[in-house]
């Protein structure tokens, strides 16, 4: 008489763990760098996307850009100019991608213009991993 086997062995389980183990390792590997190219591309295109836009609407019923004072928060909230209509911001105002504000400036060079960053991945501004519009 034959015995019948149900099921696996001991061997065979912590076999199919280790290869799992192996491929999920090689996952989180392969995709480890593009994890900050994605938040890079992120920022970038809040700068230049959203954030830009909502700056030249706020721009284009004002007649300026926000002070400094206002910044940011005047493309959400009423700073209490005449001709604002918005918010400009559909979601509101959300940090960069890894959780600091934007920092926003007007330029003094140019009265029409300004200067829109992201602190980049140290939070530090003015250092070499700043994004800039």
């Amino acid at each position: 008489m034959k015995k019948k086997t149900h099921g696996f062995t001991l061997v065979e389980m912590l076999l199919v763990i280790v290869i799992i183990g192996i491929l999920a390792g090689a996952v989180a590997v392969g995709l480890s760098g593009r994890s900050h190219e994605a938040r890079v591309s992120r920022a970038k295109s809040d700068l230049s996307g959203s954030l830009g836009l909502a700056l030249d609407m706020f721009e284009q019923d004002v007649g300026r850009y926000p002070t400094d004072e206002e910044g940011l928060d005047s493309l959400e909230s009423d700073p209490g100019v005449a001709n604002w209509n918005g918010p400009y911001l559909k979601k509101g105002l959300k940090p960069d991608p890894w959780g600091s504000d934007y920092v926003y400036a007007i330029d003094e060079s140019d009265s029409s213009g300004y200067s829109l960053r992201s602190a980049g991945p140290d939070g530090q501004e003015g250092t070499e991993d700043d994004i800039l519009e």
